[in-house]
């Protein structure tokens, strides 16, 4: 008889490690809140127009190509993936426009003309950045590297940046403030401080040029259901609006979930409703030093999202940023009809600190930064981290713990719960980071590390 496993949440996390099991002989049940599966990276249907949720590129297509080769998918069959180009560009209120291409020698030129000489440093900070993600790749298939692993790789002699900060990493490149800002835009349209941020954060600024960044075809929500065909075709039982209640972990042999209010026994679980969501929204007897701890953790935010049918023609980039000094934070246009995709639709995103969610939406949409570009215009629909959370069932109205430094060093939530036996984390709250491939690849590791256990 196949063990039973009970898979929580059906993001791409939950979808890889669902399939993933399957796949060896387990009995997997998948039980998913909402109507639909892909978590944060589905899609919002709205007066007739279909937008992306969440995020907004994929820069990690090595990372992808892997997971879905481990899931027995070849991404080029599943996904038609459009290289960017031009990836964004970052425009100051009273300063340049800076623009990223997919060719790093045209991105060289560009900040050369503006600023003589800055195209060398640039060239070069973007080789050694490179090199360095070249050293570190192997570390993202596993779910807990290790001094031996480090070692293996070669990986101990770049210690010295891994341990800096961003901004010191940027600051350290002589290049000028507006392209270091430029380049840290990822942690600013996050809310948060390049001197809090992991100096992970700068190796985007290769990623975009080698491999590149890419989007897919119908948005990146083709991810997601193209984890649920195979999902389906390997036998999982998947139940869609189907919240789960409480995990229910006493019994070491055999872990409950309540559903409905019926507690059905499994013999393990995989959670993919946030790290923070299941230690303290779905746990019962979590130990009082884990609680005070996980507590304690910053949280990120989703932001507030505008969604927009436009009237305006396409014209590119796909993403652009603009930065306001001071206090005044970051903005990001998404418009899909520069890569092909709809051009009736847009997206407004901003960052927001809890209690000003609702401040922050009509400071927004008072600004005038944004107009120009999209023309006559209608506002379709809204989503602020209340509603967000109220949706995906998102913990405090957060993601995830904020990627910063200082948890980057410490680790991670662990896959295999320290706390729980048989109690299993997927997604982006585990290592190794928060993107859509990262998570799909957390998905994978947490799925091993509960085979192995259970054999």
């Amino acid at each position: 008889m196949s063990q039973s496993v009970a898979v929580i949440g059906a993001g791409v996390g939950g979808l890889a490690a669902a399939i993933r099991l399957a796949g060896r002989g387990y009995d997997v049940t998948l039980f998913e809140a909402r109507g639909r599966v892909g978590g944060l990276a589905s899609e919002l249907e709205a007066a007739g127009s279909t937008f992306d949720g969440g995020p907004y590129v994929l820069l990690d297509r090595p990372g992808l190509e892997w997971a879905f080769g481990e899931l027995g998918l070849e991404l080029d069959r599943e996904l038609s993936l459009a290289r960017i180009d031009p990836v964004y560009e970052v425009r100051f209120p009273e300063g340049p426009v800076i623009r990223f291409h997919a060719d790093v020698d045209r991105t060289a030129e560009e900040l050369d003309r503006a600023w003589p000489g800055c195209g060398v440093r640039f060239h070069d900070l973007v080789g050694k950045l490179a090199r360095i993600h070249r050293d570190t790749l192997p570390l993202l298939f596993l779910s807990r590297p290790r001094a031996p692993h480090l070692l293996r790789h070669g990986v101990f002699r770049h210690a010295v940046f891994l341990l800096r900060d961003l901004d010191t990493v940027l600051r350290r490149t002589g290049l000028p403030t507006e392209v270091r800002q430029a380049l840290a835009i990822w942690t600013h349209i996050a809310g948060r401080d390049p001197r809090e941020a992991p100096s992970l954060l700068a190796l985007v600024a290769a990623l975009i040029h080698s491999p590149g960044a890419y989007y897919p075809e119908g948005g990146m929500a083709a991810i997601g259901d193209r984890l649920l065909l195979r999902a389906l075709a390997v036998g999982v039982d998947v139940r869609v609006k189907t919240p789960v209640q409480k995990l229910l972990l006493g019994d070491r042999s055999r872990p409950r979930i309540r559903v409905d209010g019926e507690e059905i026994p499994f013999d393990a679980i995989v959670s993919n409703a946030g790290g923070l969501g299941t230690y303290l929204g779905l746990v019962e007897d979590l130990p009082a030093a884990a609680r005070r701890h996980l507590e304690g953790l910053p949280l990120q935010s989703p932001g507030i999202c505008v969604y927009l049918n436009v009237k305006s023609k396409p014209e590119p980039p796909y993403l652009r940023f603009v930065l306001f000094p001071g206090s005044g934070g970051c903005r990001l246009f998404v418009r899909p009809g520069a890569l092909g995709g709809d051009p009736r639709i847009a997206r407004l995103i901003a960052p927001a600190e809890p209690g000003e969610e609702e401040a922050t939406l009509a400071r927004v949409l008072r600004e005038d930064w944004w107009k120009p570009i999209a023309g006559d215009s209608e506002i379709v629909a809204t989503r602020t981290p209340t509603s967000w959370a109220r949706e995906f069932r998102l913990y405090r109205n957060a993601m995830n713990p904020v990627m910063s430094r200082r948890l980057l060093r410490a680790g991670r939530l662990s896959h295999r719960s320290p706390y729980f036996e048989r109690l299993y984390l997927a997604g982006s709250a585990t290592p190794p980071g928060q993107w859509v491939s990262f998570s799909v690849i957390s998905g994978i590791l947490a799925a091993d590390a509960l085979s192995h256990d259970l054999g």
